[in-house]
């Protein structure tokens, strides 16, 4: 595999170098064959950064992963390429999950059982994932493989966009359990941004409707807001003695995690299937008697590929998916051009309760 040296990037780089703490300084990355440096232009903050920036993780995590770039949902411009695949001023979605391979410079046999196509691809035992343990999106100029920067069709605006990580995260911890969903009953626990954006994936990339797909959450205001799915207050609700359902996904984290796997385990039928995407730093009792009784199989799911950005950007061109996204999105977006901006936008998402993501608008 091609691993010349094309030319030298510099990157004005907006790094954690400990909690709360943001600074700036440039650095000098390679370009190499095949590659692409990439501006990023919009970007939007994810749970995991606010948890590195608060100092939420372990300190021998933080210790290990700092300094580094936070942030690994956005788009960008291509402004240098030395890929036969992407040409400058293209728009394009940043996958933030690198696969090993490229990398290392050697063939997919050679890496490991993901690359061989063995397991799945995002479970590489050799990949970085941008914002944790590499440098991620806030820096000037992120240089990426040409297979993870996927032009953005015409179709689909910025903001729409930038949810496409996201919606990945949740497309592909469904197309795991795809050839279930013909006749199942769903269920998804958390009324956060993870449980509407897995909701609105089966709703417009599965086709269920609200027949087949109810959402369980704790606040009314944000229910109201899953107008495709049936809602239910879990404070309400009598998960043992309720009509059952053959699929549970859990998108709270935290420590919310322990209720809503038990309450799913409770609401699955006999042979059911629970998949887990809620991140938790501790760990999290479950309901093993019931696990066993009913032959309930757990799958955990975490992180995207490149293919499943590109199912993704199908489903977003639909305008009717692009009308239940943007409910997501704020008024305003937040304008970073410094180290100072980056950390006063951390500050700000960690104090509000609004449910809308925060977007961050960069100013190079």
């Amino acid at each position: 595999m091609d691993r010349s040296k094309t030319g030298t990037v510099k990157s004005r780089t907006l790094r954690l170098t400990k909690p709360s703490e943001i600074q700036e300084l440039e650095v000098a990355r390679e370009l190499r064959k095949d590659e692409v440096a990439v501006e990023p232009t919009i970007a939007s903050i994810c749970h995991a950064d606010l948890r590195y920036f608060s100092g939420q993780r372990k300190p021998e995590v933080l210790a290990k992963k700092l300094p580094m770039a936070l942030l690994h949902e956005g788009i960008g411009i291509v402004v240098e390429s030395s890929s036969s695949k992407l040409s400058e001023g293209q728009r394009v979605l940043i996958v933030p999950n690198l696969p090993g391979y490229l990398l290392r410079g050697i063939e997919p046999e050679l890496c490991c059982p993901a690359c061989r196509n063995e397991i799945e691809d995002n479970y590489c035992y050799h990949s970085e994932f941008l914002g944790s343990g590499t440098d991620g999106i806030a820096q000037s100029r992120l240089v990426l493989p040409d297979m993870c920067a996927i032009p953005i069709p015409e179709s689909i605006p910025d903001e729409i966009a930038v949810l496409a990580e996201l919606c990945s995260v949740s497309y592909r911890a469904i197309r795991g359990i795809s050839h279930l969903l013909d006749r199942s009953r769903i269920a998804v626990f958390g009324d956060g941004p993870v449980g509407y954006l897995t909701a609105a994936m089966l709703h417009h990339g599965y086709k269920i409707g609200r027949d087949r797909l109810i959402v369980f959450g704790a606040i009314k205001e944000k229910l109201d807001q899953f107008t495709f799915a049936t809602t239910e207050l879990v404070q309400n609700y009598d998960f043992l003695t309720s009509e059952k359902v053959d699929i549970v996904m859990e998108c709270t984290g935290g420590r919310f995690s322990e209720s809503a796997i038990n309450q799913g385990i409770d609401i699955l039928k006999p042979g059911g299937h629970l998949i887990a995407m809620g991140v938790s730093e501790n760990l999290v009792p479950i309901n093993t008697r019931d696990v066993l009784e009913k032959g309930i199989t757990l799958h955990g799911s975490s992180r995207s590929s490149a293919k499943d950005f590109q199912q993704v950007l199908k489903v977003m061109e639909s305008t009717d998916c692009q009308d239940t996204l943007r409910k997501l999105l704020p008024e305003k977006y937040t304008v970073v051009s410094t180290a100072e901006d980056l950390a006063g936008a951390m500050e700000s998402a960690m104090t509000h309760r609004d449910w809308k993501k925060t977007i961050l608008d960069f100013h190079w």
